[in-house]
């Protein structure tokens, strides 16, 4: 298979962890045969230097041109809340032209990380959860002011735009266990009775073998702690998914284990770690590249239809971790491997 693949290496560890799994598709294309055209791109913090703009245009026709987007990391305190010109602006952007609606952010515990997590193995052991978060909408996208001693940010939602990405949580549902649990905070916000009520429509009239339950953002946050096992397909709008998904991170140990993808309608997606940028320790090769490498296993997935492909990517990290391959951020003061190490230990089990 030929495919154009656009690389967003960004900021920070970025460049660090999207090197390995760079490293790693090269490795599927030449054991499967495939035919990957992977080209760098400059994004972020990183284009504002260089062009003053995070999202030049040339770096937009790439992603536009592409079957798939691979994004490490943006930003930093160089570009901060005082800088002229910062990079998440430039995300929201990309998202945005686009089109990709749907953050995709799975949370597994692998059996060898259980003691990584600060809860109990008991709470943790067998957590499986699907976040599906609402990306090109809502406060994130509203209008906003500043005057005076008053700042206002809006939050708006259209019956469309609830509708879609119910159906994307709906469609998820059915191959996992048919549960959703819809995230809001409708006893105070008007948006979030929007979502209670199209999403419990749309389940019943178009997904009836699957089930639909609402909770308020505040008590999710607490069952997430005391009860992750519960949680299947977790739906919700764009700040809440933000926060919940970096909380939920924690089961897992550390966000360096985990990836993500942002999809919209057709099959171009944009897949990236659900870490940052990570400054402190940029440049020090110690940042953990699973996150990317099993994003890297999404875009072969969703965006190139290889299962078999992304597959035997998440299998080889597995393989690495179980074997005892860790980075810093997930030893618990055992022996830790480099950024470019752990890309090793993979590539070993991929090639196993």
């Amino acid at each position: 298979m030929k495919a154009k693949i656009a690389v967003l290496p960004g900021d920070g560890i970025g460049p660090e962890v999207v090197a390995e799994g760079l490293r790693v598709l090269r490795a599927i294309e030449q054991r499967y045969g495939h035919g990957f055209e992977l080209e760098s791109f400059a994004f972020g913090g990183a284009a504002i230097d260089a062009h003053g703009d995070g999202l030049p245009p040339h770096t937009l026709a790439a992603c536009l041109a592409a079957d798939g987007i691979l994004l490490g990391a943006i930003g930093g305190p160089k570009w901060g809340p005082t800088a002229a010109v910062r990079p998440e602006p430039a995300l929201l952007r990309l998202r945005a032209e686009l089109g990709v609606y749907a953050n995709l952010r799975p949370i597994t515990v692998m059996p060898a990380l259980r003691d990584a997590s600060s809860l109990k193995p008991e709470v943790v052991d067998g957590v499986d959860m699907l976040f599906v978060r609402e990306l090109t909408g809502g406060i994130y996208f509203g209008r906003k002011s500043r005057e005076g001693d008053r700042a206002t940010d809006e939050c708006a939602y259209t019956v469309a735009e609830v509708e879609r990405i119910t159906r994307v949580a709906g469609r998820l549902a059915r191959a996992r266990r048919r549960k959703i649990t819809q995230v809001d905070k409708s006893n105070v916000l008007e948006t979030s009775r929007l979502w209670r009520a199209v999403s419990e429509r749309v389940v019943r009239d178009e997904f009836p073998d699957c089930s639909i339950e609402h909770m308020f953002v505040d008590a999710a946050s607490m069952h997430l702690i005391r009860r992750p096992k519960d949680f299947d397909v977790v739906l919700t709008e764009n700040l809440f998914g933000d926060i919940l998904t970096d909380e939920a991170s924690m089961l897992a140990g550390s966000l360096g284990v985990l990836p993500s993808a942002a999809l919209g309608d057709g099959r171009r997606g944009l897949y990236e770690p659900i870490h940052g940028s990570a400054p402190d320790i940029a440049g020090r090769g110690i940042a953990n590249p699973c996150g990317t490498i099993l994003s890297a296993a999404l875009l072969l997935r969703h965006s190139l239809g290889l299962e078999a492909e992304a597959l035997a990517i998440e299998h080889a990290v597995s393989a690495a971790i179980e074997a005892g391959a860790r980075t810093a951020d997930v030893a618990a003061g055992g022996a830790t491997l480099s950024t470019r190490a752990m890309g090793d230990a993979v590539l070993e089990k991929l090639g196993a």
